[in-house]
């Protein structure tokens, strides 16, 4: 019997990872991901081993991982990624209000521009797994 290939692997994962039973292991990780941007968002100062060194990275790449992990969560059809969009967003503007009172914080609407890119990019990488996982 041949070794399996590596396409084979990779298909193998996507359907146990996307698979519905593995819906509640998605929603404790957005959970845990939900705290944890929560905390780093409003601590005056956050730890800098946490920081990819400049503040819109640390937005793209939060909302990314928001947004891929929310497919999986909750919202697995593209067509209700719409609502996943506004959530995210909301999620966000509601992080810049919040920052506006913490001195040393204060908000900007740059982050809420970096937010949405980054929500764009954790769609644009769950799009071809999306894609994948329809046809098994």
């Amino acid at each position: 019997m041949a070794a399996p290939t590596m396409l084979a692997v990779m298909h193998a994962l996507i359907r146990y990872a996307t698979a519905p039973e593995q819906r509640r292991l998605w929603r404790v990780l957005l959970g845990l991901l939900l705290i944890a941007i929560t905390w780093l968002a409003l601590v005056p100062n956050p730890p800098q081993s946490l920081s990819t060194g400049w503040d819109k990275t640390n937005h793209l790449l939060a909302f990314g991982s928001l947004a891929f992990t929310s497919v999986w969560a909750c919202w697995p059809q593209p067509r209700q990624w719409g609502r996943l969009v506004g959530a995210l967003l909301a999620y966000g503007i509601g992080i810049e209000i919040a920052q506006s009172f913490l001195p040393p914080r204060s908000a900007e609407a740059a982050d809420v521009l970096a937010d949405g890119l980054g929500i764009a990019l954790g769609l644009l990488a769950a799009w071809p797994i999306v894609s994948v996982a329809r046809r098994r």
